[in-house]
């Protein structure tokens, strides 16, 4: 039986990450499974979800660990930024207490990913106009200085949240055509898969890899 080439050219790895409950697994879960949770639980440690998605014309699979946001658990949840390609860094526009803490998130970023990692800010909750506790102007005045993505979102409405994903890929796949992102760095956060030549069959260093965390 001949192997079949994959479905997809590239692996991305994200992380999303900020305080407890503003917001993050609601997110990963609508835009993974286009549903919206209620009861979402605090996440205990990491969580992992996929997506295929295509970027400019190639097929992507976003391989996504969504973190706890407790100070409990930052130990744990530091050693998952090493080799992420995008991360998400959440805050909830109804507590301005999130957004203060985005420095001290961002710092973790910094330190612990890849210079080349692409971040984006999300003001999750948009829905929730009438609470709005931070400024569309001043989250975005944050992101510029610090050189990051932006866009508000709602994991309940499911608005903007594709946009998000798909914005910080579009960025990766950039640095990848420009030369910025060394495929072959470890710590790059992102595969490039291999396609099947003539006759079905994948070269034989081309072997499957599993799900989950290449670090």
């Amino acid at each position: 039986m001949t192997g079949a080439p994959y479905n997809y050219s590239y692996i991305f790895k994200y992380i999303i990450i900020g305080d407890m409950g503003v917001g993050k697994s609601c997110l990963l879960h609508q835009f993974t499974e286009k549903k919206f949770m209620a009861d979402c639980p605090h996440t205990i440690g990491v969580e992992f979800g996929t997506r295929i998605m295509e970027v400019h014309g190639q097929k992507v699979k976003l391989q996504i660990w969504d973190t706890a946001g407790q100070e409990r658990f930052r130990a744990v949840t530091r050693s998952y930024y090493r080799g992420a390609a995008g991360a998400l860094m959440v805050y909830d526009i109804t507590r301005r207490s999130t957004y203060n803490h985005l420095s001290s998130w961002l710092t973790d970023a910094r330190n612990l990913t890849n210079p080349n990692t692409v971040i984006i800010l999300i003001g999750n909750k948009a829905d929730l106009e009438a609470q709005r506790d931070v400024t569309y102007e001043e989250a975005k005045q944050f992101a510029e200085e610090n050189g990051l993505l932006f866009l508000e979102a709602s994991a309940k409405t499911g608005e903007n949240v594709e946009e998000a994903f798909l914005e910080a890929a579009q960025r990766i796949y950039q640095n990848i055509q420009d030369g910025s992102l060394d495929l072959n760095a470890a710590e790059s956060g992102v595969q490039h898969k291999p396609t099947a030549p003539q006759g079905g069959r994948l070269n034989a260093d081309s072997q499957p890899v599993k799900d989950g965390c290449s670090c």
